[in-house]
């Protein structure tokens, strides 16, 4: 190759590499002490419904590995309508559905695992359904996924098996945003379960880049955000009542705070950094409106009115969000006390 041929191809090369840099840069958050505009709508939508159902459901467990076998899995109907028409007129503004627990069983039909819903008694695609529900109904979507899988990467000790699972994660996020961009546009994706391996193990550049590329607007978070100043990475992280301005951001790039189900303080503190910059990161707090995530048949415990006004005053304040969980039951329908219990606290808060 003569000098002026390579000359041509390394200045192709450094375009492509600047080119490449641009766009990574394009969307990573923005050091700031004031919220973005993304920020701001996340903000605003203030209050919203936590559904968790799956394998789950049909088992009275909160958590399983994996073994339950798929045929488990078999809800009467999927009535997606219902459990996003429950949610506009309680008042909340958008939901989060899960998408995939540790377990690792998918409510959608993914082509990188038959643990899904399209291997069931009821292949009805959840995702595809509940997006479908959000649009006719004027709803924000959100998509909960939980990073560890136990069925998929139950030795979570062997490092060398993590390129291979990141592309696995990375290939089935692109096929939630496929699935959903024909309906609706994701607001948030709330990530959970990143706690049973090293921080830096996690792709989370990469999901955050993926992300963004298609719904740029749409708010990432990770469960455990924060992390302490000496040592990141430990675990348990720091709780919201440890929280000081200045602490370290465990997961970057994130645009708010989780950490389930601890709810913020009075005085919760906003700034974090990351390489020296400080960023500004709301707190979405989620808790359950029973006892349990999923439904159980054991769980007929529910939190009053009051107490269920006193959380989203303390939740809603400082420019944070509730996220409230109404898990469907095994006939795939919001239960009826939680509706009940809903349509009151919509009274009282006067959403």
């Amino acid at each position: 190759m003569n000098k002026r041929r390579l000359l041509a191809v390394l200045l192709l090369m450094a375009t492509y590499v600047g080119v490449q840099a641009q766009i990574c840069k394009q969307w990573m958050p923005v050091p700031s002490d004031r919220p973005s505009v993304a920020q701001q709508k996340q903000i605003a939508r203030k209050y919203g419904m936590f559904i968790h159902f799956g394998i789950n459901t049909f088992v009275d467990q909160e958590w399983t590995d994996g073994s339950v076998p798929v045929s488990t899995y078999n809800p009467t109907q999927i009535d997606a309508d219902q459990w996003v028409r429950t949610a506009k007129e309680a008042g909340m503004r958008y939901i989060i559905l899960i998408t995939k627990h540790h377990e690792g069983f998918c409510l959608w039909d993914s082509r990188y695992t038959d643990y899904d819903v399209a291997f069931s008694p009821n292949p009805t695609n959840v995702v595809e359904a509940v997006a479908k529900a959000c649009k006719k109904h004027g709803i924000g979507l959100g998509l909960y996924y939980s990073l560890w899988d136990r069925k998929v990467n139950a030795d979570v000790e062997d490092s060398s098996k993590d390129a291979a699972y990141n592309r696995y994660m990375l290939d089935q996020l692109e096929e939630l945003m496929r699935i959903t961009r024909k309906y609706t546009h994701i607001v948030e994706f709330w990530f959970d379960g990143s706690w049973v391996k090293p921080n830096y193990r996690w792709p989370i550049q990469d999901i955050y880049q993926l992300i963004k590329r298609y719904e740029p607007n749409c708010q990432v978070g990770i469960n455990w955000t924060v992390g302490w100043p000496k040592d990141c990475d430990k675990s348990p992280g720091p709780r919201p009542k440890d929280f000081k301005e200045g602490f370290p951001i465990r997961y970057f790039p994130s645009d708010f705070r989780l950490g389930d189900p601890l709810l913020p303080m009075n005085d919760d503190p906003k700034l974090y950094t990351y390489s020296g910059n400080l960023y500004y990161m709301p707190w979405e707090s989620t808790v359950c409106i029973s006892k349990r995530w999923f439904y159980n048949t054991q769980d007929h415990e529910y939190k009053t009115v009051d107490e269920l006004e006193k959380l989203y005053r303390q939740c809603t304040k400082n420019d944070n969000i509730l996220i409230l969980n109404c898990p469907p039951n095994r006939e795939g329908q919001i239960r009826q006390e939680d509706v009940r219990l809903l349509q009151a606290l919509r009274q009282r808060i006067g959403e």
